[in-house]
């Protein structure tokens, strides 16, 4: 068998995890890992090489798909432009908001190069963006929700510490449980997002930073806080480590009808992640599979979870998928 030979750009919690579920994947071998830290600190949990970011244009023809694991605050905006001039990317951006000028940007360069991006791959975006379009299409009349947590957001917790005078944080997304029962009781509530989910932040502050100015900061955020019942906790690096270690998330999208005939209907799509990141690492490494597979077939450009048929997605051919799974 020929392996898809990946690359990963970044080596936090998201490349770790794309480095352990390629171990689960016989079809998928790490060639290497790209940083823009000094690569002899940077220790895999998985002997492989690890390069700087700028020599990643050595490995042109030696990697089939970089998988982008940077932050969608700064990262992979920059990063994925960049990288998809010379690879096939995925990433999972997910700021929401931002999707459409990201995607042009990744498209116009992916044309251009010939090469083929799949973005915003993950659980949300990417997985809760299948159900919300299926269930929306079964469902025609009807009101779809999304709720997320209680858990820890990557993407948010990667936005504080961005924040001038943060030395780390965790951003924890909490469903408000009243309006999640309005949803399931069938009484398709109008919601709006402060009324779904409010923001528990723990943020640990660098020695004499201004304590005020990074709270005040953090809830103005646009895309990120500033819809939101937000709250901002103080603590310490021993009592984040203690009590804030883990990476846990989930949620459900939640599709509440009915028939012509006035007949109810509720569809639920649900998650329970012990770890966010090494969950969202599979999903990404399941999609460079199908990026691997679509660009052989001609395809390039960006691409979304919408526009990856699932045959592309699994290990199994084609007559074993329609033999066991359909």
């Amino acid at each position: 068998m020929q392996k898809i030979r990946l690359g990963i750009v970044g080596y936090g919690n998201l490349g770790r995890g794309v480095q352990l579920a390629a171990t689960q994947n016989p079809d998928m071998e790490v060639v290497a890992v790209f940083t823009r830290r000094d690569p002899a600190s940077v220790n895999t949990v998985i002997p492989v090489k690890v390069e700087k970011y700028e020599s990643m244009r050595d490995y042109v023809g030696k990697v089939d798909v970089m998988i982008l694991c940077g932050g969608s605050a700064t990262d992979l905006p920059v990063q994925s432009v960049e990288i998809i001039r010379m690879f096939n990317t995925v990433d999972s951006f997910d700021t929401h908001a931002k999707i459409p000028a990201y995607y042009e940007a990744l498209n116009k360069e992916g044309k251009a190069s010939g090469k083929l991006g799949a973005m915003s791959i993950g659980w949300d975006p990417g997985l809760f963006s299948l159900a919300r379009i299926y269930f929306g299409a079964a469902l025609n009349e009807g009101s779809t929700y999304t709720f997320w947590g209680k858990g820890v957001s990557q993407g948010h917790s990667d936005a504080i510490r961005r924040v001038e005078g943060v030395l780390d944080a965790r951003q924890y997304t909490v469903p408000v449980e009243s309006a999640l029962q309005r949803v399931r009781s069938g009484e398709n509530p109008q919601l709006s997002t402060r009324e779904k989910h409010t923001r528990e932040c723990y943020v640990v502050a660098k020695e004499g930073a201004d304590l005020k100015r990074i709270e005040k900061e953090i809830k103005e955020m646009p895309n990120y806080f500033a819809d939101y019942d937000t709250t901002v906790h103080f603590i310490s690096e021993e009592e984040l480590k203690k009590n804030h270690s883990g990476i846990p998330h989930g949620g459900l999208v939640i599709r509440s009808g009915k028939s012509a005939a006035d007949n109810k209907f509720l569809m639920e799509f649900s998650l329970k992640l012990d770890s966010n990141p090494e969950f969202t690492s599979s999903i990404l490494v399941a999609y460079a599979r199908a990026v691997y597979r679509m660009h052989a077939e001609g395809k390039c450009g960006a691409v979304t979870a919408f526009d990856i048929a699932p045959k592309y997605l699994s290990l199994l051919s084609e007559e074993e998928q329609r033999k066991q799974l359909l």
